[in-house]
């Protein structure tokens, strides 16, 4: 009988790995249906796209559309293709990222390691920045930017992503370093340590997986981003403005190949970091969940 109960619940076990497995393949290939679209269609020639067949794989396979994309597609009112606007998003994209992460981290160890009056409440408004909403602050970010010199520039594009992410990434690092031993703090002062000491030797060294989080998330969140760089970009727009611009075009025929390679182009840091990376971004979460 005991022999009848185990085959009984390992078939009933095989089974139910099949379904879930089953469903699961079902959302995955409906989830990557379009960039399965996308990748085939950027390999065809544009009368093969046009023919009606663009679940099918390519007859004639050809990068053409890539090469276009990248140097030569038409955006706005000259044939520059995406790559002056990707080094614009690069040059946008980095020391913003390192620079709100770096602020972040600070912001974390001083609220959870130097505890000072009132500094629930400064958390807490770092906390509710994070909840704003864009729309709102276009105009005040305008208007500063303005006064500052830097409108339509990228270092205004980096100030305004590096603002609108210190919530957040104060938030991650905040969560982070209030499960971390104060007493090794306490120990380090003791013996001498200051402030920058204490932070470069001690805290840095461990916040390897939350500052995976923070790097994934602002990295994200500025590229992909598009009302700021549209509003403010002026004529150092960065990718995501300049694709609009490439897929919006109203002149000429619409080459849906290269715009489908501009879209692929637009959209592969963000995949590549998350293929490199991806793995430690829910252990970095976890990581600083337990207590904050």
């Amino acid at each position: 009988m005991a022999v009848a109960d185990q085959d009984t619940a390992v078939r009933t076990g095989l089974v139910t790995r099949v379904f879930i497995y089953g469903i699961l393949l079902v959302f995955a290939a409906f989830y990557l249906l379009p960039l399965f679209v996308m990748l085939t269609n950027s390999l065809k020639p544009l009368p093969e796209i046009t023919g009606g067949n663009m679940m099918a794989l390519p007859d004639t396979w050809t990068f053409e559309p890539w090469r276009q994309a990248w140097s030569s597609a038409q955006i706005g009112v000259e044939p520059t293709g995406l790559k002056p606007y990707f080094m614009n998003s690069i040059l946008m994209v980095v020391p913003a990222v390192a620079i709100s992460t770096m602020i972040g981290a600070l912001n974390g160890y001083v609220l959870t390691k130097w505890s000072f009056r009132g500094d629930k409440i400064i958390f807490g408004l770092l906390l509710f920045s994070c909840f704003i909403p864009f729309q709102i602050v276009l105009i005040p970010m305008a208007s500063v930017l303005g006064k500052l010199g830097m409108a339509g520039s990228i270092p205004g594009l980096v100030l305004v992503h590096v603002v609108y992410g210190i919530g957040f990434s104060t938030l991650y690092y905040r969560n982070y370093y209030a499960v971390f031993p104060t007493e090794l703090v306490r120990a380090a002062m003791i013996d001498g340590a200051g402030f920058f000491r204490i932070f470069w030797r001690i805290l840095l060294p461990v916040s390897g997986p939350i500052t995976v989080v923070c790097v994934i998330w602002q990295f994200t969140n500025i590229w992909n981003d598009f009302l700021f760089g549209a509003s403010f970009g002026g004529q150092t727009q960065p990718m995501t403005v300049a694709l609009n611009n490439l897929v919006q075009s109203s002149t000429g025929v619409k080459e849906y190949n290269v715009h489908f390679a501009g879209a692929i182009l637009a959209a592969l840091p963000t995949l590549l970091v998350y293929i490199v990376a991806g793995r430690y971004f829910v252990r970095g979460l976890m990581a600083g969940s337990v207590k904050g």
